[in-house]
């Protein structure tokens, strides 16, 4: 095998995929998001690839439209592996975007839960992430830039906790389009370490009128069922205590459902039925002689570890970048 290095331009559009015989190209720069920007973009632009040869285009990250008056485009879809793979159409796409790590692992601990209750139930939902330092951030604490809004981006991750965002919630509705229904929450927070991240996920389900209500193992033997029947290990669940370490390099694991940190709480909520809305907003008739009604409703935290970097999200990738190109 040959492998070439490129050291003459950073432009996609001036890469010589043609004449180095490249049709599949996977992006990982993190500087080429924009799947609407044309291919002579000055600074640069994904469908530059495409314009130098490239047949497909692969992103290690979540597509960000710039211009948020723009629809995604046709050609372009988001899919993570084990969840929504086949919705990548050879015949349409060329711009694909892997997701993100999180994203990833979200996906794998809410495709179970939706596929078993049905996304009706889940009344709402959130997330934390308790991620490693990114590329992004400081080694030392420095400057702000002029104008800069989050100043916590300049601080130091050698000794830090910071709170910061993620992306997460948008990308997960491009992935699971159930998840546009339901209400839904996605926090960050960076720690010191280099790879080994945490999903607290907290989930709201409506209960039957049965009176049977959802419990920790329901909620254990949904991720247990689920995980016994994929065949490529993406989702797997434990009853060990594992620390972030435990779960480094554990190879294709999009997320590691840690079962004996599940918990459920379920109580009775009561409703002032004279205060709901419609969609639009406006007062829903009331026929009842009762003003108020009351609904039981489970809570359950669940924790989900991934190796955001190696042991997850690169073999992923790697597998969706195998699993393209066997369809050129």
């Amino acid at each position: 095998m040959t492998i070439h290095f490129l050291r003459k331009t950073r432009n996609p559009a001036e890469i010589p995929w043609v004449d180095l015989d490249v049709r599949l190209v996977v992006d990982t720069t993190g500087k080429f998001l924009d799947p609407t920007l044309p291919p002579d973009h000055p600074n640069g632009s994904l469908r530059g690839h495409v314009e130098a040869g490239a047949h497909k285009v692969i992103v290690s990250a979540p597509f960000k439209i710039r211009d948020k008056s723009l629809p995604m485009p046709n050609d372009a879809v988001t899919t993570v592996m084990g969840v929504n793979e086949n919705d990548y159409d050879p015949r349409v796409h060329r711009l694909v975007s892997n997701g993100s790590c999180t994203t990833t692992c979200l996906a794998h601990m809410l495709k179970p839960l939706i596929d078993y209750f049905g996304s009706q139930r889940i009344l709402t939902a959130s997330m934390a992430t308790v991620h490693a330092v990114t590329g992004s951030q400081q080694v030392l604490d420095r400057l702000p830039k002029n104008g800069a809004t989050d100043l916590r981006k300049n601080r130091s991750i050698l000794n830090n906790i910071i709170l910061t965002t993620t992306g997460a919630a948008n990308t997960l509705a491009l992935v699971i389009p159930e998840m546009k229904r339901i209400g839904f929450i996605a926090e960050s927070v960076r720690i010191p370490g280099t790879t080994g991240s945490l999903v607290i996920l907290v989930v709201n389900l409506q209960e039957e009128p049965s009176g049977v209500f959802i419990g920790r193992e329901k909620i254990n033997a949904v991720y247990r069922e689920a995980a016994a029947q994929d065949e490529r290990r993406y989702l797997q669940y434990t009853e060990e205590q594992n620390v972030s370490s435990d779960i480094i390099g554990l190879p294709r694991c999009a997320t590691l459902i840690e079962g004996h940190e599940t918990h459920t709480r379920t109580a009775e909520v009561e409703i002032d039925l004279g205060k709901v809305c419609s969609l639009d907003g406006e007062a829903a008739p009331v026929e009842s002689d009762s003003h108020f009604g009351r609904i039981a409703i489970t809570q359950a935290v669940i924790y989900g570890w991934y190796d955001n970097e190696l042991g997850s999200y690169v073999n992923m990738l790697g597998d969706r970048t195998v699993s393209i190109a066997e369809e050129m």
